[in-house]
């Protein structure tokens, strides 16, 4: 049944390919990746195998790449996607030896997949769980590892009519999983190989901000104040419209803190939107100066790459999405010492129930939540010190799992 499902699965996209950019970039990329492996594959070469599906499990995976490439130079990494939003922001990554789309998952490409790689041993972030691929690494008794991988009791490997299909975690020589839940689940199944290392995302996000950029229009931005002063900032990252409607009509009112808004989705309508609800002197950073960033209330980051290093210009931060499909990183704000705020789909967050619980983390449901939080936190000092003091020591403690990941390999 799941090789039907494999096969209508890929005339599908075939057919969609036909009708949206974003699915025929993927169907071209996976039907360019044999000739990929066959003109950059080094004959003689060891090769380690990481499969991510999108840019989020890039990033869980990134730690581990890295820290097997300084410790063990001998081996070449191979980095798969099955998402454009992966490969196409990634397809340059330096830490990798070849960088393609992971062909669909059927038996003959797995089987040949394999076959051209020979990888020493495998990696797969999170949710990654390709029936064919796995049961051909166990059959070919290639060492294959789940990492930052995390279970619930509603997902189909625990369901009665699942069990046939949740044979497929037999294929795993070790799980790497985030939490003890994750570890009792996967024992009710007769898989003891587990072993609770937490997140590396955690790990990742300490590497984003050891690697910060400094930004100088930012740097001028927060130094622009009247009486010379560096200005009290909000940094609002990944924000969608619902979240735009809530925080920027109390900052039209609340003038005295400045606002940095790096909106998720980087478009002429979006950032008229946006331009349309503020009531502050606004300068976007394409267009900005030193001298007219100085000069404004509002910055409008309108390029990608930087909300990282914006976050560290902030004393409250507010990440956006929770008011759509989920949140999006709220650790890349939470880890420079202040509070975050987030909307309220976030149930499925580990790491925003972990700040919440820690009291670095805040969610609101209304502008009348958001408001009420963002008060206390303007007039209290004491309290926003302590906030964002939690939130960075909850970063900090869950930091790790990349080195105990490592010292369970045999290389």
């Amino acid at each position: 049944m799941y090789n039907v499902i494999i096969y209508l699965i890929q005339f599908g996209v075939a057919v969609a390919s036909l009708f949206s950019e974003k699915v025929r970039k993927m169907w071209k990329g996976e039907c360019a990746s044999f000739g990929v492996l066959r003109d950059k594959l080094e004959p003689d070469a060891q090769y380690i195998w990481f499969h991510a599906a999108s840019l989020g499990e890039f990033e869980q995976g990134r730690p581990l790449m890295e820290q097997i490439r300084r410790e063990h130079p001998q081996y070449k990494i191979l980095l798969t996607f099955f998402s454009p939003s992966g490969y196409e922001v990634r397809k340059n990554y330096a830490g990798a030896d070849i960088i393609c789309y992971l062909p669909i998952d059927t038996i003959g490409n797995a089987r040949k997949f394999l076959r051209t790689v020979r990888p020493v041993m495998a990696f797969f972030i999170k949710y990654e769980f390709w029936y064919n691929y796995l049961h051909v690494l166990k059959h070919r008794q290639i060492p294959t590892y789940s990492v930052s991988s995390i279970f619930r009791k509603d997902q189909v490997f625990f369901k009665w009519y699942g069990r046939h299909y949740g044979k497929v975690l037999n294929c795993f020589t070790r799980f790497f999983v985030q939490n003890e839940e994750s570890r009792r689940l996967l024992a009710t199944i007769g898989i003891h190989d587990v072993d609770v290392v937490g997140d590396t995302r955690f790990d990742r996000v300490l590497q984003i901000k050891e690697a910060a950029k400094q930004l100088p229009i930012v740097e001028s931005f927060v130094q622009g104040t009247a009486d010379g002063k560096r200005a009290k900032v909000f940094v609002a990252g990944s924000s969608w419209l619902p979240d735009e409607e809530i925080f920027i009509p109390f900052f039209n009112k609340h003038k005295d803190w400045k606002l940095i808004i790096a909106p998720h989705v980087i478009g002429e309508d979006h950032l008229k939107q946006i331009d349309q609800l503020l009531d502050r002197k606004t300068v976007r950073y394409t267009q900005a100066t030193e001298a007219t960033a100085s000069e404004a209330d509002c910055l409008l980051i309108d390029c990608f790459g930087l909300l990282s290093s914006v976050y560290h210009y902030g004393d409250i931060s507010y990440v956006g999405g929770g008011f759509g499909v989920g949140i999006h990183n709220v650790l890349e704000a939470a880890v420079w010492d202040m509070p975050v705020i987030f909307g309220p789909n976030n149930e499925r967050f580990r790491e925003a129930q972990g700040l919440k619980k820690a009291q670095g983390g805040f969610d609101i449901a209304s502008a009348e939540d958001f408001e009420r939080i963002m008060l206390r936190l303007m007039t209290d000092a004491s309290y926003l010190h302590d906030c964002g003091q939690h939130a960075g020591q909850f970063v900090e403690g869950m930091t790790g799992a990349t080195p105990k990941i490592l010292r369970r390999i045999q290389f």
